[in-house]
């Protein structure tokens, strides 16, 4: 666990993401596309690396941040204890 965030890949990212009620919009050329409107109202679109090495620390962050996703770290954690890691 590097800064808090855990080691995970994109393929297990991809997955709690399906499980949490995101809605894969498609492929793109460097992974795979999700929507969902936040509590706010706003879609909350990210592309999440179709990679089964770890994502770098960065990449999650960016991922989990204000900008993309906004699930932050504290949401990711509820998300793997809810669904689990696989």
């Amino acid at each position: 666990m590097t800064n808090g965030l855990p080691a995970i890949t994109g393929k297990q990212l991809i997955r709690l993401f399906r499980l949490d009620g995101w809605v894969e919009g498609g492929r793109r050329t460097h992974g795979v596309f999700f929507s969902k409107p936040g509590p706010d109202g706003h879609l909350r679109i990210t592309i999440i690396p179709d990679k089964r090495s770890p994502l770098p620390a960065g990449t999650l962050a960016a991922i989990l941040g204000p900008k993309q996703s906004d699930i932050g770290r504290d949401g990711l954690g509820e998300m793997i204890r809810r669904h689990g890691l696989k």
